[in-house]
């Protein structure tokens, strides 16, 4: 028994270092840079050994993903949780938790919602769900604001071509926000990826904006405009 616990343990100890090389190779070469063999160098084992542990660059880079998404979520979860109480302004927190946590590791943000890795899929069997952890957080906040009464939907355009795709999304996150709602949870979805994005990949300039952070809490504000504080 103590020979399989301590086994484990070795196993359970090599994959977290293989992790962190991982992590340090996604710094200074990319997904896209990501190799085995470099790890093992880096290790000082031969590449069969490091092989038992990760069969695959494509299973190290979901390994990865999964962290990278389970971390951020957890963030986000964390900000939550010592937030305020009210919904408008919960979102406010969690949305700053993801800017921050993004802005601290650029290289994971970019492992994320960056360019896709040649010749990788994700496989969706252990990516959807810590995934969209964050969506569902966000989306379970503006229900929040959407039941006390919060959210004004009277200028929010529902087109019926978005039916299906709003129902398919309340299927997948168990919800029953009308789409009005729903349109306004991409919104602010898209715009808070999209300014993350453009600030993090340098997509504004070096000198454009002495203060990044302001310039996201207003775009937030206005991808909020619709829930009352």
């Amino acid at each position: 028994m103590a020979s399989r616990t301590t086994r484990a343990e070795n196993r359970a100890a090599m994959e977290a270092e293989i992790r962190r090389l991982g992590r340090e190779h996604l710094r200074t070469h990319g997904a896209a840079g990501l190799s085995l063999r470099a790890i093992a160098r880096d290790l000082g084992v031969v590449s069969s050994a490091v092989y038992r542990y990760v069969p695959s660059r494509d299973e190290l880079l979901t390994l990865l993903l999964v962290e990278a998404y389970s971390d951020l979520a957890d963030a986000v979860e964390a900000a939550l949780a010592a937030g305020p109480d009210r919904p408008r302004q919960r979102l406010v927190a969690a949305t700053r938790a993801l800017r921050r946590w993004a802005v601290d590791d650029p290289s994971r943000w970019a492992l994320l919602y960056g360019s896709p890795v040649p010749g990788y899929a994700a496989p969706p069997d252990v990516t959807i769900e810590p995934g969209t952890r964050v969506v569902a957080m966000l989306i379970a906040e503006l229900g929040r604001a959407h039941r006390a009464g919060l959210v004004d939907t009277s200028t929010v355009p529902t087109p019926a071509s978005l039916t299906d795709g709003f129902a398919a999304i309340r299927a997948a996150f168990d919800s029953d926000l009308p789409d009005a709602v729903l349109i306004l949870a991409t919104t602010l979805w898209a715009t808070v990826i999209g300014a993350i994005s453009l600030e993090v990949f340098g997509q504004y300039g070096p000198d454009t904006f002495a203060d990044p952070a302001a310039l996201f809490d207003a775009q937030v504000d206005r991808a909020l405009q619709a829930v009352a504080d």
